[in-house]
């Protein structure tokens, strides 16, 4: 089982290194850095490079919740180490993909299935075992990794890229993986022994309180989550990987267009933290409400390309995408339980990275149509409006803080 903590907080620690380098930074923030280099390279508009860079995504979507259920009997190092490996191999054989556009779609989509390990599922899963009263903070200090890994890895991609070219670059970024995630999890990530985390009960013998995945698919608000994040996910994700290449058509270079970006990852930071604190002590469909709004104003200010103001339309959207993957996990664990967990939370990342691979197709084939981002930016508004009314209609938490824990006494006691 390994080495026993006497800190919950180096689990959190884990996470934040391994988030770093996770599959959004990697992958999803750097888009826009990869999109036109490989145009240049290979001669395909822009609307097929944003599908050739986001059909894997529906595989890497469907992985989730397979991989959630694997982690749910095993372990999560027992499914996770080797899949960091397979990934870090994939990723980086991108680069020797061919200038066909069929060989490179499947190629970056091997890539992109087999990154749903480095989703922050497994992280998520070990916080949520781990911590109870403070499970929101703890989950905000996590993913918080995930916005340092935004202003970081783009920077990073960007300069490889101009270096030795963008078949090099991920190569380089399929390294970096290896070299971070790895470790991050053999040292850190695992679920409590008995006696550890905030839920200090024998957790060899109780049974983790909660709802099995079919329990939780019959009820409504299971299907209210959804909507919410496949929403979030094709408006602001969509949104989000098209800043760059938005930028350079309004005449940035793209090292001022990367480094403007560069914000969103710190915004994102921002978010998670603050978000992770709020929702310990407010109801968080309130917190989730004032985040996915934020973005709406961020549309108006980047499409402006004036001055500062598309450097706060991207703060913007780093504040609105600094809630979904925590919420995710505090809203799984708050509503359907433990039981479950890594299954759940693997069904709702399943429609968030489906959501997230539309929106980045759509923005490619609606700017191919109409020589613009505009009406794409009009659709996410409207969409991030009807995630707001969803997310306020899923009613009192079924788990609060506290009640996990009296629910495994009580199962406990039974079992003695």
């Amino acid at each position: 089982m390994g080495r026993r903590f006497t800190n919950s907080w180096w689990v959190v620690v884990g996470a934040v290194a391994g988030l770093f380098v996770c599959n959004g930074p990697v992958l999803g923030f750097t888009f826009g850095v990869f999109l036109k280099p490989i145009m240049a390279d290979t001669g395909w508009q822009r609307g097929s490079v944003s599908f050739a860079l986001s059909f894997g995504g529906i595989f890497s979507a469907i992985a989730v919740p397979v991989l959630g259920r694997m982690m749910d009997r095993w372990s999560i190092r027992q499914v996770a180490l080797p899949g960091v490996v397979l990934y870090a191999l994939y990723l980086g054989l991108v680069g020797l993909s061919p200038r066909v556009f069929w060989v490179f779609t499947v190629m970056f989509a091997l890539a992109e299935m087999t990154s749903a390990i480095q989703t922050p599922l497994g992280y998520a899963k070990a916080i949520s075992a781990w911590f109870d009263p403070r499970r929101g903070l703890a989950l905000g200090v996590a993913m918080a990794g995930v916005g340092l890994g935004g202003s970081v890895i783009p920077q990073l991609a960007n300069f490889l890229v101009e270096r030795i070219g963008w078949r090099g670059a991920y190569a380089s970024l399929a390294l970096l993986t290896l070299m971070i995630a790895f470790p991050a999890v053999a040292l850190w990530i695992r679920e409590p022994q008995p006696g550890e985390g905030e839920r200090r009960v024998a957790i060899s013998t109780a049974p983790l309180p909660g709802l099995s995945s079919r329990e939780a698919a019959r009820r409504s608000r299971f299907w209210l989550l959804a909507g919410v994040f496949f929403l979030v996910a094709v408006a602001i994700n969509g949104t989000v990987a098209h800043v760059i290449p938005l930028l350079t058509d309004r005449g940035f270079s793209r090292d001022a267009a990367t480094a403007i970006f560069g914000l969103f990852g710190l915004a994102t930071l921002a978010g998670r933290l603050f978000a992770g604190y709020l929702v310990d002590r407010i109801f968080a469909p309130y917190i989730a409400s004032a985040f996915f709004l934020a973005p709406i104003a961020g549309f108006v200010f980047l499409t402006s390309a004036a001055g500062p103001l598309p450097a706060v339309g991207v703060v913007l959207f780093g504040l609105g995408l600094g809630t979904e993957i925590d919420l995710i996990a505090f809203l799984v664990s708050r509503y359907f339980g433990q039981r479950a967990f890594g299954e759940l939370y693997g069904y709702f990342f399943m429609v968030f990275g489906l959501g997230s691979s539309i929106g980045r197709t759509l923005g490619g084939y609606v700017f191919d149509l109409t020589g613009s981002y505009n009406a794409a930016f009009a659709g996410a508004a409207v969409l991030l409006v009807a995630a707001v009314i969803l997310v306020n209609r899923l009613g009192a938490y079924t788990y609060p803080v506290g009640r996990s824990i009296e629910l495994d006494f009580a199962s406990e006691a039974a079992a003695s």
